[in-house]
């Protein structure tokens, strides 16, 4: 049986749900929440159980909810650079030999349609559409790529979102003051169990006011999911609920083709199988994480 994780509701009061054949439920007789206990807790089997029963509540209205995060308060959101050949290139430089990793804190994580803030003074704010890992089980020194394949819970629609001049030219020769403003990683919609998923074999685009801008596919990654997953675990434990996001395909402002975003702007990113974000980008003093009309 398909079925899609979601948390839906205001900003800090979201509710579980899943998605199954177009139809929302309620997750409150099983959970009240999706993060990390959940999902190494046996939670999508659960879920599958409790719909096949027909044990959980259809949620009346979910049109009028806000779309918050899939994943509740993960402990860490580690981030893979340069994982696409020609996005490396784009960058001025050459594809890595090794993952390149960094980490954004995870109060980056926002709702998939919420308003994201240009920070004071930024005029180098560029997308990146990524797919996402969420780690099902804690996770080190995996010996092999099968055993990374099976810590996963599931995968996700994510945005990158950077500030190149933060990142480049104020980073004291590391990334991550340039990727951690607030809202800059929008989640969702859902998490799609991993066994529904080849993450090799997934279309992801984005579009900035309706213009299109990337367009390309996983199987162009030059670490794949498993490799990356497994690669980590050897310098970290991996904890249920982390997110790792894999890095981003050509086609971003950096390349020196497009104008970075500002006020105003309108960013819509995909992925095959996953969903489809909107981010409206607003100045600093007037975001907010609004609900969906």
């Amino acid at each position: 049986m398909s079925v899609e994780l979601r948390r839906l509701g205001p900003v800090g009061q979201e509710k579980p749900a899943a998605v199954s054949e177009g139809v929302t439920y309620r997750l409150a007789p099983l959970t009240d929440e999706i993060d990390g206990e959940f999902l190494a807790g046996g939670g999508i089997a659960r879920v599958r159980e409790a719909l096949t029963a027909g044990e959980l509540p259809v949620w009346e209205g979910v049109e009028q909810e806000r779309i918050g995060a899939p994943i509740a308060r993960p402990m860490a959101v580690l981030c893979i650079g340069q994982n696409y050949a020609e996005h490396a290139a784009e960058s001025g430089a050459e594809p890595p030999t090794v993952p390149i990793l960094f980490h954004k804190h995870p109060n980056t994580v926002v709702g998939p349609h919420d308003d994201v803030e240009i920070p004071p003074g930024a005029e180098k704010v560029d997308w990146e559409v990524e797919l996402g890992v969420v780690i099902g089980a804690e996770a080190a020194y995996l010996p092999d790529e099968q055993a990374a394949l099976d810590v996963i819970a599931g995968y996700v629609t994510s945005h990158d979102l950077s500030e190149r001049d933060f990142q480049l030219a104020e980073s004291g020769g590391q990334w991550s003051k340039g990727k951690n403003s607030r809202g800059f990683n929008p989640l969702g919609p859902g998490l799609v169990p991993a066994d529904e998923v080849d993450p090799q074999a997934l279309r992801l685009w984005s579009a900035v006011n309706g213009e299109a801008r990337q367009d390309s596919t996983t199987a162009d990654m030059i670490f794949t999911v498993a490799r990356i997953v497994q690669h980590l675990s050897q310098y970290m434990v991996l904890s249920p609920g982390d997110v790792i996001n894999t890095g981003t395909p050509q086609g971003v402002a950096l390349s020196g083709r497009f104008p970075y975003l500002g006020a105003g702007d309108v960013v819509e990113i995909g992925i095959e199988h996953l969903g489809t974000q909107r981010t409206t980008f607003v100045p600093a003093q007037a975001a907010s994480q609004r609900a969906l009309p």
